[in-house]
């Protein structure tokens, strides 16, 4: 079976009508993305094209601009998002409780949900033991906050044909790996039922800035016309928004005030519900057991 028949074929227009907490018409969950890049390594992402056009470990440039999003850009998204109480779904390599103990903690005391995104930065793809891997993140957040994650978005939303049946027997309850709607949608697998959480990328700061290059307002631009949309269609029926960012691109000085005006517009509104990843995944399934 191929992946894509696990998850079959809906129309937005057919899905049921259903009512988010509140009456509201349109859920909106931050995620903010905290990895870990290992210097010794081939950098997942770059910013500037190796000299000669022949790649050279360690790679410090690379490697420092994301460093500089651990050091710096995290605590202005932090305070961003803290001092407008701002419900968070931190997507979080589980070692960086280890190796950010600083940035993991203070995610912690905020109160934000940890969202299994791997164990260190890279695709699943080529994790030498897939199991182990998604075991060791689970239990790392697990030790490091008192509680498992229930969510878990793969790093570069990549999986193979057994991610999802190895989520789900580590206790993985909802993912965001699909971008294929702007509703949830269950998943079966031989361990139980695993339910995805619409991510994104369109409103995604990687998108945006890292791969087109656009100019330090475009995130915002972009993200208030799909919240615009979004929001009118959700008088017809409810709707998910996913705003993904991350420290070394957001983080920035040229850009955090843009992710203060795009947060700003969106608590602005009174049809707004602020969740987080499991917060959507517990209504999703309420709503369907009633329907």
């Amino acid at each position: 079976m191929a992946l894509s028949d696990r998850i079959p074929y809906q129309a937005l227009i057919d899905r049921p009508k259903l009512v988010l907490p509140g009456g509201k018409k349109l859920a909106v969950w931050i995620i903010l993305n905290v990895e870990e890049w290992r210097i010794e390594n081939a950098m997942p992402r770059t910013v500037l094209s190796p000299p000669m056009g022949q790649p050279l470990l360690p790679d410090v440039p690379n490697w420092a601009w994301h460093e500089y999003g651990m050091r710096a850009g995290f605590w202005r998204q932090f305070k961003a998002l803290t001092d407008r109480n701002i419900p968070t779904t931190l997507a979080i390599n589980g070692n960086v409780c280890t190796s950010y103990p600083r940035v993991a903690s203070a995610a912690r005391e905020a109160g934000f949900e940890f969202m299994g995104h791997g164990f260190l930065q890279g695709p699943m793809h080529k994790v030498e033991n897939q199991g182990d891997a998604i075991k060791r993140a689970v239990d790392t957040i697990a030790k490091f906050t008192g509680k498992a994650p229930r969510s878990w978005e793969s790093p570069g939303l990549t999986e193979t044909n057994e991610t999802l049946d190895l989520l789900r027997l580590n206790g993985i309850e909802y993912v965001a790996d699909w971008v294929i709607d702007d509703l949830p949608q269950d998943i079966e697998t031989p361990h139980g039922t695993i339910t995805t959480i619409p991510y994104t990328v369109e409103t995604n700061d990687i998108v945006v800035h890292a791969l087109h290059h656009m100019a330090s307002d475009q995130f915002l631009r972009r993200s208030i016309d799909q919240f615009d949309r979004l929001y009118l269609e959700g008088e017809e029926n409810a709707r998910v928004m996913a705003i993904s960012i991350h420290p070394y691109i957001t983080g920035v000085p040229h850009r955090i005030k843009y992710l203060e005006q795009l947060l700003d517009y969106v608590i602005g509104h009174d049809g707004v519900a602020l969740m987080t990843a499991s917060g959507i995944g517990d209504w999703y399934r309420g709503q369907m057991t009633k329907s």
